[in-house]
């Protein structure tokens, strides 16, 4: 298959975009820079402006994970609203964009995220659960939301609820390593929130799984992509500890979280036990379930 891919220069799409490689698809890289190496599968886009089909001409598939980064800055009411708008504006663009395709894709997966359900504390969640009415709460519901001028022109959409997904090239663990390779690491406020966690190499494989039932017309909406064992985060950390042989003891106070990221330290002491119930109900196995052959995979 074709596929088109934004945010391909990100950990994940790189990642993803290498996989798909190797299992023999097209990847077309869709880049933000005004002079794309058409060579080498570049095709410019842009999530902002007025929809432009052109980039996606040919492709059986689209995967959107384009969006400025939730913990790249701290949280200011600026930089929330580059949040936000990065990622509905950009993600509306893009549907109007494939709705004005004479011959639209198959499918459309797009990044979503597990904050749509917000702190839930011990209690599991599904795809069934409700919302939160919280800031992700809120973003990951118009975020979804703005697929639905792909939806209208008939083009399946599965919207990618994504855990934390684990790699040391990038993302929450690459940032926890350096203190936890210098014996300073442990748990984050009281430890006890629960933290939903995937291995790069699951993430990979459940995308290309749910890539093709959704252009089978066999799955659509959304799909929790995360591991099947979330843990608490005191457990999580003590698992990185062993894994480097390093100790993992040092809480990380509440309070100092607030000073260094603003309002979303509230995300990192919050808890998400969240379950992938349609991805297991699909027919995915995961490889690297709980947190100590993820971690050990994501560090080899």
């Amino acid at each position: 298959m074709r596929i088109a891919i934004t945010g391909s220069t990100g950990m994940i799409g790189t990642a993803l975009t290498a996989s798909l490689k190797e299992d023999g698809h097209e990847v077309i890289r869709l880049v933000r820079h005004t002079h794309p190496d058409e060579t080498a599968g570049e095709r410019h886009w842009s999530p902002f402006g007025e929809p432009d089909p052109k980039p996606y001409e040919g492709c059986d598939v689209v995967v959107h994970l384009a969006g400025a980064g939730l913990g790249d800055k701290r949280w200011s009411a600026a930089y929330k609203r580059e949040i936000r708008e990065s990622r509905i504006h950009g993600t509306d663009t893009l549907a109007r964009s494939l709705a004005q395709l004479a011959e639209p894709p198959k499918a459309l997966l797009s990044a979503s995220a597990i904050g749509y359900y917000g702190d839930t504390g011990a209690a599991a969640v599904t795809e069934e659960s409700p919302g939160a009415e919280d800031f992700l709460g809120s973003l990951c519901r118009d975020w979804e939301a703005a697929t639905k001028p792909a939806e209208d022109a008939g083009i399946a959409v599965t919207h990618l609820r994504n855990g934390v997904v684990l790699d040391r090239s990038g993302g929450a663990l690459a940032r926890m390593l350096p203190f936890f390779k210098a014996g300073v690491g442990g748990p984050i406020g009281s430890g006890r929130q629960y933290f939903s966690f995937i291995g790069m190499a699951d993430y990979l494989a459940a995308v290309r799984h749910l890539m093709t039932l959704t252009t089978q017309g066999k799955v659509s909406g959304a799909v929790n992509v995360t591991g099947p064992m979330p843990v608490t985060n005191r457990a999580f950390t003590k698992a990185l500890g062993h894994v480097l042989h390093r100790p993992a003891i040092m809480p990380v106070p509440g309070f100092a979280l607030r000073v260094l990221f603003g309002q979303m330290a509230n995300e990192l002491t919050g808890s998400a036990r969240v379950l992938p119930a349609r991805l297991s109900a699909c027919g995915f196995t995961f490889t690297t379930a709980d947190p100590h052959s993820a971690l050990r995979a994501a560090l080899a």
